[in-house]
């Protein structure tokens, strides 16, 4: 009988995810995850099956962590459009390291996506889910009157997104705050044109 596993599986998981996300998918080796996860390949291979079983549980993991803040910004606001705005502000504000990193998921969209199917089909459902969830905070303003009902929320979340990707990209680049504020000013400025 194999012996069951001993270690915090959202702890491995969170550090694999720092490293595939500082690397990339490609360049994170199976050294740099064992330095990282403190455990040995063996173990790693037992609880994930392969780099690919443990970058898809990394995958997931930051996907919740962001629909987690996105969640909060919009359940804590007094109205849908001020919780998207404190969600932008989030991250343009980011002083981080990770704003260095940019977007686990936009990265591995760029680098390993379209080579890979099982990785493109998890980042295509989670950037999905992402834009649901705005989409669905959107058409809660346009029934609260705050939304003119010309808007499409479709076509807004799907906006709101690029803008996500790009102030990902952007803070990448090493962009100042005040530039970031800016973006996000000018891009949550069609929601109340």
């Amino acid at each position: 009988m194999a012996r069951p596993a001993s270690f915090d599986r959202e702890a491995v998981i969170e550090r694999a995810m720092k490293a595939f996300w500082e690397h990339g998918y490609a360049a994170t080796s199976i050294t740099q995850l064992v330095d990282a996860t403190h455990l040995q390949p063996g173990s790693l291979y037992a609880a994930f099956d392969s780099k690919q079983g443990l970058f898809l549980a990394a995958l997931d993991h930051y996907a919740a962590q962001t629909l987690t803040r996105l969640d909060k910004r919009l359940d804590g606001a007094a109205d849908p459009l001020q919780g998207i705005a404190a969600f932008f502000a989030d991250l343009s504000a980011d002083r981080s390291d990770a704003r260095r990193r940019g977007c686990l998921l936009v990265n591995s969209a760029l680098e390993i996506a379209r080579a890979d199917a099982d990785i493109h089909d998890r980042v295509t459902a989670h950037l999905t889910r992402i834009e649901m969830r705005l989409r669905a905070a959107l058409e809660q303003a346009q029934r609260d009157g705050l939304l003119p009902a010309e808007r499409s929320p479709s076509v807004l979340a799907k906006f709101l997104m690029t803008t996500v990707w790009g102030l990902r990209v952007l803070g990448s680049t090493g962009a100042d705050a005040r530039s970031m504020k800016q973006v996000v000013a000018q891009a949550l400025s069609v929601l109340h044109a």
